[in-house]
């Protein structure tokens, strides 16, 4: 490997400790995370101390960057943990009042289905801008999750600013939220989206009115979420197959979707024969647009910018590009979204797109050496190295791993492009001629079948997903018999009985 194609890893360390820093302050409390911060930041003087005595500035550098984020990262996350826990909201949340707000949705209702507190129920993530908790006033943020009926509340918007009155509960997850509110009635009053969301509300009802007009009940429910993560009409047999066969990840937004939709648009401007310039804005414009349609939560936001580091690793065909885009994007989340920390998608993410950078490539370079042909090579480098690096946290936890993953992954693989700028042109075209939109929507019925027979055959095999050990233990056992897996063959063939020793070239070494 010549030096310019190496990984270049000097900001991996600094992008683990600020993950580390975020994720324990967030668990562990503000006072724990001070702690942290200022022990961070005397062992950065001291090594600063050591390193100029013993001249040894070079080999300190990355151990005092990464001192240096975790010291500022802990003390980031120790002042917002402590906001968070000592908001006028969580002291009435402990007392388990009643609360009049005002607050604007960050995300779509969520359905939840039948709920002990009666009912069907949905999930709000929200931004709290008012709070009336008996004589006493508060105006000021904070992250709330509002619990509510269906019928009054699953057709609100992000942007909105609602007015509701609610019993708090003390949130339980490990993030920034200062209360849970449980709403048994319709809002007091609802305000008009902003026109931006109005827009993006209109296309999302636009497409899943387009496919439900001309596709079958499994497909119509499918499209939306490939395109644009709404999964509100996906029924739950269609859901369980894409769990077994380790497909859900297709109808959530992912890097995957900005990285098509961005990659479609870059083509577009090179066949019309732009310049490079002009082909960035217009890509800055997509990806604007496509975030802002799919609703720029948290995760949208992670997977927007995963998408653009995948993307730049596949256009420049060079690692050294990806790693440090892709640990420079891990810290800047980290800063705009500390919840993301703990979040499961943010890890299995971020996981993806460095198998995406580090592990991809030599597998494409020694499929193409084999013979293979470059689209098949990349294919299955790419489902085979997503799913090796994701694995043992999905083992971790969920308890199972899908044996059919990567032979899932690599039958529909194929479609997924074509079907993601398909189906993103549907959604354009519908805000302008839903007639030209549902012809359009036809043509995705047959990849749209291909992908739902796929999940169901490799639902339906015997063994489709093996249960594991969960937690820290599955995680260990799966990544244990991956590395397993991958070095047997090796050491198998090195041992058998006159196996031919190949001098690799380089300094001596020897390759079996």
């Amino acid at each position: 490997m010549t030096a310019p194609d190496r990984d270049d890893a000097r900001l991996v360390p600094g992008a683990v400790a600020a993950w580390a820093a975020t994720a324990l302050g967030l668990h562990a409390g503000w006072r724990v995370s001070f702690g942290i911060a200022a022990t961070a930041a005397v062992c950065a003087v001291a090594t600063v101390v050591v390193a100029r005595r013993r001249r040894l500035r070079a080999a300190a550098r990355p151990l005092l960057a990464a001192l240096v984020v975790a010291a500022g990262f802990s003390a980031a996350v120790a002042l917002r943990v402590w906001a968070a826990e000592t908001h006028p909201l969580a002291a009435a949340a402990a007392r388990a009042g009643w609360a009049t707000l005002v607050v604007e949705p960050t995300e779509d209702p969520k359905r939840l289905g039948d709920s002990a507190f009666g009912g069907d129920q949905v999930l709000v993530p929200a931004t709290l801008h008012r709070a009336e908790l008996g004589p006493d006033r508060y105006s000021g943020g904070g992250a709330v999750v509002v619990f509510a009926p269906v019928d009054e509340w699953a057709e609100l918007l992000p942007g909105q600013r609602i007015t509701l009155r609610g019993r708090l509960a003390e949130p339980d997850g490990a993030d920034l939220t200062v209360a849970v509110v449980r709403v048994d009635g319709p809002p007091r009053s609802v305000q008009a989206p902003s026109q931006v969301q109005q827009w993006a509300g209109r296309i999302r009802e636009r497409l899943a009115s387009a496919s439900g007009a001309v596709l079958p009940p499994a497909a119509a429910g499918l499209l939306p979420g490939l395109v644009v993560g709404d999964t509100s009409r996906l029924s739950d047999d269609v859901r369980e197959s894409f769990r077994v066969a380790g497909l859900t990840h297709l109808t959530a937004v992912s890097g995957a979707n900005v990285s098509i939709v961005l990659g479609a648009v870059l083509l577009a401007v090179r066949g019309l024969g732009l310049g490079p310039r002009t082909g960035t804005a217009l890509a800055a414009v997509a990806l604007v647009a496509f975030v802002v349609v799919v609703r720029p939560s948290p995760s949208v936001l992670r997977a927007a910018a995963m998408g653009a580091i995948g993307l730049l690793a596949l256009v420049t065909g060079r690692r050294r590009h990806g790693l440090p885009a892709l640990a420079g994007a891990v810290g800047a989340l980290l800063v705009a979204a500390p919840e993301l920390a703990t979040d499961v998608g943010f890890a299995l993410s971020v996981a993806a797109t460095a198998g995406l950078v580090l592990v991809a490539p030599a597998w494409v370079t020694r499929l193409r050496a084999r013979g293979w042909p470059r689209s098949a090579a990349e294919v299955c480098a790419v489902s085979a190295a997503a799913f090796v690096v994701t694995a043992p946290i999905v083992a971790a936890l969920s308890g199972t791993v899908s044996v059919v993953a990567v032979a899932a992954n690599i039958l529909v693989a194929p479609v997924l492009p074509p079907l993601t700028v398909l189906g993103t042109t549907v959604a354009v075209v519908s805000t302008a001629s839903p007639t030209a939109a549902e012809l359009l929507a036809r043509g995705t019925a047959p990849m749209l079948w291909w992908i739902l027979e796929v999940a169901d055959r490799a639902a339906d095999l015997p063994l489709a997903e093996v249960p594991v050990p969960g937690g820290v233990g599955g995680a260990v056992a799966v990544g244990g018999g991956l590395v397993a897996a991958r070095c047997l063959p090796r050491l198998w063939r090195g041992r058998r009985p006159g196996a031919p020793a190949v001098m690799s070239g380089r300094r001596g070494t020897i390759d079996p």
